[in-house]
């Protein structure tokens, strides 16, 4: 394994990827699907298909100032903090039945875990909206564009029928998850160097767990917390993704998805999460 680094132009990134002509398997920390609730609306066939519409459709992505311009193709909300802004009126002003109508089953809490973000919400720390509009405005609807070999886990089958030669399979992992999987539990916050550094000893051990061989760059990436910096959290969180994947990869975790078929069609799942949400 390989120590973190920046993407890059992202359009080169699946190129550089495929060139060997292996398959690959890419975890992206970023929403893979949609909330059952919206996509109960939608007239596509699933949610690979719905990404392939939105190259037609550049002003799904535009970020509501207000409730009073959100609608089903404009679902993305708030751009800026106002007073009073709650998700119960987010979900009301998208006809949904209510707040939880904003996630997905994955992105509710569990028995390990605490729940993660709304796919359309787009402010403070615990968001994952404006990583949802990075990744598929700017990569991945370019990308279906001029056919690129992808393959979208758990829409299309599972990860290792999916896996071949020059094709890459993307699943959604989320380190909160991954973590956990590995056994790992920081004391303290991931946004802080401190507490990633004391967890090198157990994530190098979660690594040799794993089969891994970390690169001597990778090794002193660990050893110093991934850094002090605020990219820091990042190139943590990238390392402890990519462990999640591997362990599902190597049968160290279950390549399991709810036998639900909103979930299979639309809303997706987490890689290597059994927990079902509470309630």
């Amino acid at each position: 394994m390989e120590a973190p680094e920046p993407v890059g132009e992202v359009a080169a990134l699946l190129p550089r990827l495929l060139a060997p002509g292996l398959p690959v398997a890419l975890g992206l920390d970023l929403p893979l699907g949609l909330p059952r609730d919206y996509a109960a609306g939608r007239g596509e066939a699933d949610f690979p298909a719905f990404l392939r519409g939105l190259a037609a459709r550049p002003g799904f992505f535009e970020v509501n100032p207000g409730l009073e311009t959100v609608s089903a193709d404009r679902p993305f909300y708030p751009a800026r903090g106002i007073k009073g802004m709650t998700r119960a009126a987010h979900a009301a002003a998208l006809g949904l039945s209510g707040p939880l109508g904003l996630s997905r089953l994955c992105d509710r809490a569990t028995a390990e875990r605490p729940a993660g973000a709304p796919v359309f919400w787009t402010l403070g720390a615990n968001q994952s909206g404006k990583a949802a509009i990075a990744a598929w405005r700017d990569w991945l609807v370019p990308a279906l564009a001029a056919a690129a070999p992808i393959r979208f886990w758990p829409f299309e089958g599972g990860l290792h029928a999916l896996l071949a030669p020059g094709v890459a399979v993307l699943a959604e992992v989320y380190p909160a998850e991954a973590l956990r999987h590995c056994g790992l539990r920081l004391a303290g916050s991931k946004r802080a160097q401190a507490p990633r550094q004391a967890l090198a000893p157990a994530l190098r051990a979660a690594m040799a767990a794993r089969r891994v061989t970390p690169s001597p760059a990778l090794v002193a990436a660990v050893e110093q917390g991934f850094g002090r910096d605020a990219a820091g959290e990042d190139r943590f969180d990238s390392v402890i993704g990519l462990l999640g994947l591997i362990g599902v990869l190597d049968g160290a975790r279950p390549d399991f998805v709810p036998d639900d078929p909103w979930i299979r069609r639309w809303e997706g799942w987490v890689l290597g999460q059994t927990a079902l949400p509470r309630g």
